[in-house]
């Protein structure tokens, strides 16, 4: 695999943002950053230095993000593909969906709303009969 260096790669440093001693030591580094700025009578370049650094992480990390979340996505999709081909009532037009343009999503979209309806309103008269909670109090708790 041509790309192997690059998904682990991905994976550390995704793993390592996301931590909250990453967090803790940007702080961190703004913190000294400010302090120093008297040190440096708040000059263009002191400003410049955390301006520039940021804008370059903000711009690597944007891509990082992206790749993770796509590789997410498509194994979740492909997840959600197999349990509607496992599940013998579901419909298998539903696979692969996500490559459907938005008018055809719509139409999909606006036939399970309208199911999504029709079983709230049979939630609703079940309700009166067996004394299951509404969904307005479903709603408020």
């Amino acid at each position: 695999m041509k790309n192997a260096w690059f998904l682990k790669f991905s994976n550390t440093l995704a793993q390592i943002a996301g931590h909250a001693s990453t967090f803790m030591i940007a702080v961190l580094l703004v913190i000294v950053w400010a302090i120093s700025g008297p040190l440096f009578h708040f000059s263009d370049t002191w400003q410049l230095v955390i301006n520039t650094s940021t804008t370059i992480v903000t711009f690597l990390m944007v891509f990082l993000i992206q790749n993770t979340q796509n590789r997410d996505t498509a194994a979740m999709q492909i997840k959600l593909d197999e349990l509607i081909r496992a599940v013998d009532q579901a419909h298998n037009a539903l696979l692969d969906l996500e490559e459907l343009d938005e008018k055809d999503l719509a139409k999909f979209r606006e036939r399970y709303e309208k199911l999504a309806r029709e079983a709230r309103d049979d939630l609703r008269d079940a309700h009166r009969e067996i004394d299951l909670p509404s969904i307005e109090q479903q709603r408020k708790k």
